[in-house]
């Protein structure tokens, strides 16, 4: 039984307020005693879909303080974690925009909830897929993987993404938080991932772009997998994924391979 720790959570969660850009070259290994994976989970917002249209859209909201996105990130992260721990599930758009209030008013800049809302939710459904993405997911498909999504987006949002990027046929099922009213990296979407697949943890592969994301996988005994996306880093404190890459097209070989 795994017990769920909401101080060593929030630390996995706001430890992206602290992302740098990362030079040196990460190693593409991986444990020579993993099973190959029966099912692969991939996380969705920046993991699969560029966020660069959704970044440019808040910046603009705050007065163009581009310098405020990772810190608007962070905040949302932080009060989906402070609904998870007090039973308050909301979706994670609503808390994106309260986050956003939040962050321009301390900066002294005034964004109504109206304003918010619409430059999250007018953008996050229309986020382009990374461009090794397709060819990846297609690649997996055809050696058989079964492959799922999970993430903190609602079902109507992912679906919605999904269909805009034509990702869509390529997943054999889309789960999200809402269902189990608990945000990653909590244990329970994962746990419930695994329950609804009929999979044991050590048969799965979680594959993020988030640290904190692959902390919660491997907390349930998920084998883990990062893809090095622009500004994102591994968190040193958490154990090092089972495979660390550059994009979705290496960790294709690297899984074919084995």
């Amino acid at each position: 039984m795994h017990f769920f720790n909401p101080l060593k959570t929030y630390v996995f969660a706001i430890s992206f307020c602290f992302i740098t850009p990362m030079h040196q070259v990460l190693a593409n290994d991986a444990q020579p005693d993993l099973p190959k994976p029966k099912l692969i989970i991939f996380d969705v917002n920046e993991t699969l879909l560029d966020l660069g249209p959704l970044r440019k859209a808040v910046g603009q909201t705050i007065d163009g303080r581009e310098e405020l996105l990772p810190l608007w990130f962070s905040t949302m992260l932080h009060y989906s974690l402070v609904d998870t721990l007090t039973n308050d599930y909301r979706d994670f758009g609503q808390i994106g925009a309260a986050a956003l209030i939040m962050v321009a008013k301390n900066q002294g800049i005034a964004v109504s909830e109206q304003e918010a809302k619409k430059a999250i939710i007018g953008n996050i459904t229309k986020l382009p897929a990374h461009a090794d993405v397709k060819s990846g997911l297609r690649r997996l498909s055809s050696k058989g993987f079964r492959i799922v999504s999970l993430t903190n987006s609602s079902n109507k949002g992912v679906a919605a993404q999904f269909k805009y990027t034509a990702l869509t046929p390529f997943f054999e099922k889309r789960f999200s938080v809402e269902d189990v009213k608990a945000f990653k990296p909590h244990p329970r979407p994962y746990q419930w991932v695994l329950d609804e697949m009929g999979i044991k943890p050590n048969e799965a592969l979680m594959v993020a772009a988030h640290a904190w994301d692959l902390a919660g996988a491997k907390s349930v005994g998920l084998q883990t997998a990062f893809i090095q996306r622009p500004n994102t880093t591994l968190y040193p404190n958490a154990p090092r994924p089972d495979y660390v890459v550059d994009d979705l097209l290496q960790l294709t070989e690297l899984l074919i391979k084995e």
